[in-house]
């Protein structure tokens, strides 16, 4: 067996036995899972244990989340086909490419230079072209590109930060993490002509969303 076949029977067995088995039902959501090469995402020395049932450290202390987590954040965004996506931290890119698998267009914010850097470049290389960065303090959204489909934030927040709810367009969707340093809840945002609707999802574990409307420290 090549390596790439490998690597593709280790995506199928990870969708299986982690996504599908604990209830993850969108076939796009798992179509995208089994077609984005998550081991590309990671460090080269860290590519074996890529497709295990853990997140993985990135550098500059972030992370690449646990393959549910993003599924289950994915799947909550209900996306469509015409979908405009704002992500809120790129880091190594893998939710953003997961995202671009079903959304019209996803535009991805990062704080930390050397992440933006490296996971631009990835992009390119893998030929996401539906992807657009921006290397900024993602608390404060993207105005300009408003408002969006959905958001998702990537890292835990002590608030919803102010403007992305801002951002959100009418029948949009956000999902963030939103609680303590060391504890967060997931949580599901829609927006209609009513106003903001909230539910949670569960408890869960991030690294801090620094910035101007989130936490002032990493």
């Amino acid at each position: 067996m090549n390596e790439e076949n490998r690597y593709q029977r280790l995506r199928e067995e990870m969708v299986r036995k982690q996504i599908a088995a604990r209830g993850i039902d969108d076939p796009r959501v798992l179509d995208a899972l089994r077609a984005v090469p998550r081991h590309l995402f990671v460090d080269e020395a860290l590519r074996d244990q890529a497709y295990g049932d853990f997140p993985l450290p990135i550098g500059q202390g972030q992370t690449i989340s646990q393959p549910y987590i993003v599924a289950e954040m994915t799947q909550a965004l209900q996306l469509t086909a015409d979908d405009r996506v704002l992500e809120i931290g790129t880091g190594s890119g893998y939710q953003a490419a997961i995202l671009a698998q079903i959304a019209y267009r996803v535009y991805t914010v990062e704080r930390i230079h050397s992440l933006y850097i490296r996971t631009r470049k990835l992009f390119d290389e893998l030929g996401y072209h539906n992807i657009v960065t921006r290397f900024s303090d993602g608390t404060c959204g993207w105005r300009e590109e408003g408002p969006f489909d959905a958001i998702i934030v990537t890292a835990g927040s002590p608030q919803i930060p102010a403007p992305l709810v801002e951002q959100l367009g009418d029948g949009g969707r956000m999902i963030i993490p939103v609680g303590d340093a060391y504890s967060q809840e997931l949580t599901n945002l829609y927006r209609d002509q009513h106003g903001i609707h909230q539910t949670e999802l569960g408890g869960c574990r991030f690294v801090k969303l620094v910035g101007d409307h989130g936490w002032k420290d990493v």
